[in-house]
């Protein structure tokens, strides 16, 4: 699978041919735009070749119409991937050195996006409730809620780096007691389901100073 970035060679062999034959080649974008590389052929024919560069995630289309012997229309569909990422958009409570000393071991390559979906977890179903310093950019200013939201962070990432990203739909939260804070998910006969907090997240929470940190009291 090609990245973004990447500059490839398209190539399509026809079969019947001859002088006559002819081919060219519409490259449509993920954005719905059309390109028309310039093609050519070494071999009476042949084969037709085009240099293209994936400027974009996404589906992209390759195009092949030959006229002439041998016409045709053929498609071909190319997904690309996005560029790996080293950093994301948002604000996220850990960076991925800290995930390595956490973890004792080198990161996953996908562990920007892992600590973005962690903090996002983390400030959605804990730190609405919350009071705390924090600085222009939402961060917390202490450095000890900094460090207790780094390890929960880095907890729930190796949380599903063990289980998978996948499990945190496998079932809500069935209760917990955070200080004065107590959650609930689930109704009914409904309470066997698994958590999908990482327990040393929890762990990590609970160990916040009430003097730095306080959680108000928010029941769901």
């Amino acid at each position: 699978m090609p990245d973004v970035g990447d500059t490839v060679t398209a190539s399509l062999t026809v079969d019947p041919h001859d002088a006559t034959t002819s081919a060219v080649l519409a490259v449509t974008s993920p954005s719905g735009a059309v390109t028309t590389p310039t093609t050519g052929t070494a071999d009476g024919g042949k084969t037709w070749t085009a240099t293209l560069t994936y400027t974009a995630a996404g589906l992209w289309r390759l195009s092949w119409t030959v006229t002439g012997t041998g016409a045709s229309v053929q498609h071909e569909v190319v997904s690309v991937a996005p560029a790996p990422a080293v950093g994301v958009t948002g604000r996220v409570y850990a960076t991925t050195t800290q995930l390595a000393e956490y973890l004792g071991a080198a990161p996953p390559l996908d562990s920007a996006r892992l600590l973005l979906e962690a903090s996002r977890m983390l400030e959605r179903d804990f730190l609405v409730p919350a009071v705390y310093d924090t600085t222009d950019d939402g961060l917390p200013s202490d450095p000890v809620v900094a460090s207790a939201l780094a390890e929960a962070v880095c907890a729930q990432a190796e949380f599903w780096m063990e289980v998978g990203v996948e499990n945190d739909i496998s079932g809500p939260l069935q209760g917990v007691s955070i200080g004065s804070v107590q959650i609930q998910y689930g109704a009914g006969e409904n309470r066997s389901g698994p958590s999908y907090y990482a327990p040393k997240m929890l762990r990590a929470l609970r160990s916040l100073p009430g003097d730095r940190f306080r959680l108000v009291a928010w029941t769901v």
